[in-house]
């Protein structure tokens, strides 16, 4: 499960009652109201100790698949972690080389160091994914492998896309969403 210490009680229930939820690949349909009336909070009332909690917030939207308002919410970011967001909002739509020139906005995440870490042992887990890593996180590559997967449901591949996706997911959201020093 995922705890944000820096999150809402609103949040935290929404996170707990989706403990196991994973992000699709591809957006999906919206149609979680009660999903939608948390999200139209401003992200510095869901999360008001974070580092970055507009960014915290378009991380939240995406987790609780209203890609819509993330994409809203990261469009009017100009920092960083927003344009990260961004990036995998088209990744999800997908738009390959949106998200690509995103990524190229975001340059060296701090996150891309443990991301890599975590994608080498989801893949070492995974060997018939057939994922085969740079030795340096690339976020473009990896919009490839998540086309890839995507055309291929069901399969390894797309299984070991998706939990490398969540790691990263959880990683830029507890970097958005981490409390601000007193």
């Amino acid at each position: 499960m995922v705890e944000l210490a820096s999150a809402s009680d609103a949040v935290a229930e929404a996170l707990r009652s989706r403990a196991h939820t994973r992000i699709p690949l591809v957006q999906g349909g919206e149609r979680d109201e009660d999903a939608r009336r948390l999200l139209s909070i401003p992200g510095i009332s869901l999360f008001p100790k974070a580092r970055e909690p507009q960014a915290a917030a378009a991380g939240l939207a995406l987790y609780l698949n209203c890609w819509s308002r993330a994409h809203e919410i990261a469009q009017d970011l100009d920092q960083r972690e927003g344009s990260y967001w961004h990036a995998i909002v088209h990744r999800m739509e997908p738009d390959a080389w949106n998200s690509g020139y995103w990524f190229q906005r975001v340059g060296r995440h701090p996150i891309f160091t443990a991301l890599q870490s975590r994608a080498e042992d989801i893949v070492r887990s995974n060997p018939e994914s057939g994922i085969i890593l740079r030795r340096e996180w690339d976020p473009k590559a990896f919009i490839e492998i998540c086309g890839s997967a995507h055309r291929q449901s069901g399969s390894p591949l797309e299984h070991a896309a998706m939990e490398i996706q969540f790691a990263e997911w959880e990683l830029l959201m507890h970097w958005c969403a981490e409390p601000i020093s007193a």
